[in-house]
């Protein structure tokens, strides 16, 4: 389970996040979107313990990361790429981060399996292509079998049949009762495999709710994208339902865009 309550993050003056709320639940996976700079990479290395937020809080099976006791365990991300040094194998960085993490190295072999890197054991990672590095680093995020994955763009690079792969992996682990959070720019790719969706824009959550929610009224999930982050005097508002997100649940959405829907309702 992850739950993000009014999360507010400045950089020096400005501030990039206003009080985003979201959720997102075990046996689901959880489309996170939002244009360049809405805030999706701000909001994840909160959560991630990578960033110290200015205000609310960001858990992650009820605490926060820093507190896990055995964050490996707990949660698998990839934000950037696979994050192995160049010079290791894939092997070699695996083995590394199972050590430091008290993981039993015979967990090596058996995720290289899983991402379909067994054969590129032994190769260096500067050698591989960016859909091999993208395997890498969901590799590396599967060592501890965690509950939670948290996946920023795991798409990026991969061919068709590795995308394929890639949703039927996630539809497993959600199925199994894990919980799935995903940024992703490729929304078509998203929608195949999202229960629930979060719309970011300027810092601010637009929408939460299930799939079908937030799509509504819409031919699919990209229009409705392009009018809920549309920039100011466009057609941007904010759509909340049940499904998802803490906005969602509590009706604490960005009351500002809401009021711009209703007002728009009644004239």
């Amino acid at each position: 389970m992850i739950s993000i309550e009014n999360l507010v993050k400045r950089h020096r003056a400005r501030e990039v996040l206003h009080g985003v709320s979201l959720e997102a639940r075990p046996g689901r996976v959880t489309g996170f979107v939002g244009p360049n700079g809405a805030g999706k990479s701000s909001t994840l290395r909160c959560l991630l313990g990578l960033d110290r937020a200015d205000g609310g809080r960001a858990l992650i099976g009820g605490r926060p990361y820093r507190e896990l006791r055995e964050p490996l365990r707990t949660v698998g991300a990839v934000l950037d790429g696979s994050g192995a040094h160049p010079s290791r194998t894939a092997r070699g960085h695996l083995g590394w981060v199972a050590s430091g993490a008290g993981i039993s190295r015979r967990r090596v072999a058996e995720v290289l399996d899983v991402v379909g890197l067994s054969e590129a054991a032994g190769r260096r990672v500067r050698t591989f292509s960016l859909g091999m590095g993208q395997r890498l680093g969901l590799a590396t995020a599967l060592l501890g079998d965690p509950e939670v994955l948290i996946l920023d763009e795991p798409v990026n690079g991969l061919d068709p049949e590795g995308i394929r792969w890639i949703r039927r992996l996630l539809r497993q682990r959600a199925d199994a009762g894990g919980t799935v959070l995903l940024s992703s720019h490729v929304l078509a790719e998203l929608a195949e495999v999202a229960d629930d969706v979060v719309v970011i824009a300027g810092g601010r959550v637009r929408a939460a709710g299930t799939l079908e929610e937030v799509a509504a009224g819409y031919a699919n999930l990209e229009e409705a994208f392009f009018s809920l982050t549309a920039p100011a005097g466009g057609e941007a508002g904010s759509r909340v339902g049940g499904g998802a997100g803490q906005a969602g649940r509590t009706g604490r959405a960005d009351r500002a865009g809401r009021t711009e829907r209703e007002d728009r309702g009644r004239s």
